[in-house]
């Protein structure tokens, strides 16, 4: 099976969460994707990420390194910083996740590079972007869900700013950086012509406040936490509690509105003047929303999900992680992978939500570290094995440093 990105080689200088997740997607899709880990300082983080690790292999880092390799090279030496000049050469992208002031200082930016292969694609994930007075911060998804907004409007509003229960920050990234690195491809292969692609946490998570930072920018809406998770303008659209647990229900249509209304026994709210249109239900969501949850709470989540369902209202119970993984939907769409690892024996892991003509790419671990340094360099570059030796002697792909601040 020929997959869409197949003959793209990336570069990879990433770690943690958002730079591997966006590599996995394209090495799903395909692509060649050599991870280039520092030997001075253990390679890539992500690696000794508790609670689920044994030595260098954490369960935290087979969730976004599968399908790629992995080299050790030291670029900090000269006869490393050769050997990845040599591999610039034969490569379509380098991708990194530093600090934004990082790539122009150790010289991975398109202006360092297009000397040696003009074609080449230049991708950035980093906190702050490599300009502005914030380029050369840290910066962690915790952070930016922090001075985004996005803190400030999750979680009740008697309680405090809560971030979301996973780095969303992070994994939405990794796809704008993908997506970023497609379109320079893009261009680069139609004009032989390559470029930085300069991404970010910080800019990633206000483009995705959308509408209500739109609202707020032109009718200086400013949004507030709301009860049961409820959408400022849409109602019902939240959580509510039945006799046994919690349930979604969401009625953006007025077609979902009346079918609701059916199913909870009280049609008369459907014609009720204060609730008629999505306005009305707006306007009077205080009230509308004390009757909603008087009858939610008197039955099950699973009455409630048999019939709303039947009726074709949106809706569904709130799951645990656990429980998210027994739905049939999963096994039919083949979202559980497995592969075979060295030390954790047979190990799952999350299939890409991608669907390409019906294919998606076969299940591979991830790498050991270092694991393919000999065979990626040896064959991309054509080097003998007393080359190899020679390279290694230099200090090429192992040399002891201190670890360089890079990280995001």
């Amino acid at each position: 099976m020929t997959l869409p990105l197949d003959g793209i080689r990336i570069l990879s200088l990433e770690q943690f969460g958002a730079g591997p997740f966006g590599t996995s997607h394209l090495a799903d899709l395909g692509a060649e994707v050599i991870k280039i880990e520092d030997p001075g300082s253990g390679g890539d983080v992500g690696r000794y990420v508790p609670p689920f690790t044994s030595g260098e292999d954490s369960l935290f880092f087979e969730a976004f390194n599968r399908g790629k390799k992995s080299i050790s090279l030291d670029l900090g030496s000269p006869a490393g910083r050769a050997i990845f000049n040599e591999l610039v050469k034969v490569s379509d992208a380098v991708y990194s996740n530093m600090r934004g002031d990082v790539p122009a200082k150790i010289g991975i930016t398109y202006d360092d590079l297009k000397g040696i292969n003009p074609a080449i694609v230049c991708c950035s994930l980093s906190g702050f972007g490599m300009t502005g007075p914030r380029r050369a911060e840290p910066g962690y998804d915790y952070v930016i869900q922090g001075l985004t907004g996005w803190m400030d409007i999750t979680g009740e509003p008697d309680g405090p700013p809560t971030k979301s229960g996973l780095s969303i920050v992070d994994f939405s990234t990794g796809y704008v950086a993908a997506l970023a690195l497609l379109a320079g491809l893009h261009a680069a292969q139609r004009d032989g012509i390559g470029m930085d692609c300069d991404v970010s946490l910080y800019e990633t998570a206000l483009s995705m406040l959308t509408y209500p930072g739109v609202w707020h920018l032109n009718a200086g809406f400013n949004p507030k936490r709301m009860h049961n998770s409820a959408h400022p303008s849409v109602v019902p659209f939240q959580a509510f509690e039945a006799s046994d647990g919690w349930i979604v229900v969401a009625a953006p249509k007025e077609k979902f509105w009346t079918r609701l209304t059916g199913v909870l026994g009280r049609p008369d709210l459907a014609d009720n003047a204060r609730f008629r249109t999505l306005a009305d239900r707006q306007q009077n969501s205080v009230e509308l929303l004390e009757i909603l949850d008087g009858v939610f709470a008197t039955r099950t989540v699973a009455e409630w999900v048999t019939e709303l369902k039947a009726a074709s209202v949106p809706s569904g119970e709130v799951k645990s992680v656990a429980d998210a993984f027994l739905d049939p939907q999963v096994e039919a769409r083949n979202m559980i992978v497995e592969a075979e690892h060295p030390v954790y024996g047979t190990v799952k892991t999350i299939a890409s939500p991608v669907r390409v003509g019906g294919h998606f790419a076969p299940a591979t671990r991830a790498p050991r570290r270092g694991e393919h340094t000999n065979q990626v360099i040896g064959e991309l570059l054509g080097l003998s094995d007393e080359q190899l030796r020679v390279a290694a002697d230099a200090g090429a792909f192992g040399a002891s440093r201190e670890k360089a601040d890079h990280d995001n």
